[in-house]
């Protein structure tokens, strides 16, 4: 072999050295980032849990603050609204074996009642039947058909009870007899709101407001819409509602 030969494959052997060092360094590199993406995940799952399971004894307070007016629709709606409030429309689709409705409840819910008794909008609370899976479907079923049973003026307090005992997702629950003693301790009484209940007397009542929900586009709950059009995620806390219909009012 010349001399030449000697120092080309001496500049290879060097070369091919080199890749298989950049190589490692790559392999190391991207192993680091791994476990760093790992370590990031797991505190990330420590900290979701942590905060679930610390909200998990604490029910968000009842709302003791003053209420707009409330009124019953043809169609089994409940309007909330000062008189002679009638821009911006607020409409609140929701079921009530909704986790994430349960949440806007417990985080914006207060929002948007002070924002009807000061008479900035006028909300309409569209309670449907969302899921399609049981038990969810059942438990939906009747939670709402017993929404619908409940006089308008004893509505609001009502709706507020069934967020507070809404059972686990997947489980059974909204028994009529669960409904029926929570109503009693809002007081709403009587045969007939019983009958009501343990009849289904409303279900053909939340079929429809099931099948309204859907012509509005409502794919998911909760969904709220403004003036006919669908907010958007900020507006689903309370200042960004607040900023919503103050917009929406100008």
């Amino acid at each position: 072999m010349s001399k030449a030969e000697r120092e080309r494959s001496a500049r290879q052997r060097l070369a091919e050295e080199r890749l298989k060092q950049a190589a490692r360094q790559k392999q190391q590199r991207m192993l680091m980032i791994v476990l760093g993406v790992v370590a990031v995940v797991a505190v990330a799952v420590v900290v979701i849990v942590t905060v679930s399971n610390s909200g998990d004894d604490k029910k968000a307070p009842k709302y003791a603050g003053p209420l707009a007016p409330t009124s019953r629709q043809a169609d089994g709606s409940i309007v909330m609204a000062k008189a002679g409030v009638a821009k911006p429309v607020l409409e609140v689709f929701e079921d009530f074996q909704c986790p994430a409705c349960k949440a806007l409840e417990d985080t914006t819910g207060k929002t948007i009642k002070e924002q009807a008794a000061a008479g900035a909008v006028k909300v309409v609370y569209r309670p449907f039947r969302l899921f399609q899976q049981e038990p969810l479907k059942s438990n939906s079923q009747r939670a709402a058909n017993a929404a619908e049973c409940a006089p308008a003026d004893k509505w609001v307090p009502f709706h507020d009870q069934l967020y507070a005992n809404q059972p686990e997702e997947g489980s059974d629950g909204f028994a009529n007899k669960d409904l029926i003693k929570w109503a009693g301790e809002v007081g709403i009484t009587g045969d007939a709101f019983t009958q009501c209940v343990n009849g289904g007397q409303k279900n053909a009542s939340v079929d429809q407001a099931t099948a309204y929900a859907q012509k509005a586009g409502v794919t998911g709950t909760p969904t709220l819409m403004l003036d006919g059009k669908k907010v958007g995620d900020d507006a689903l806390t309370p200042d960004g509602l607040k900023k919503a219909i103050s917009a929406a009012g100008k």
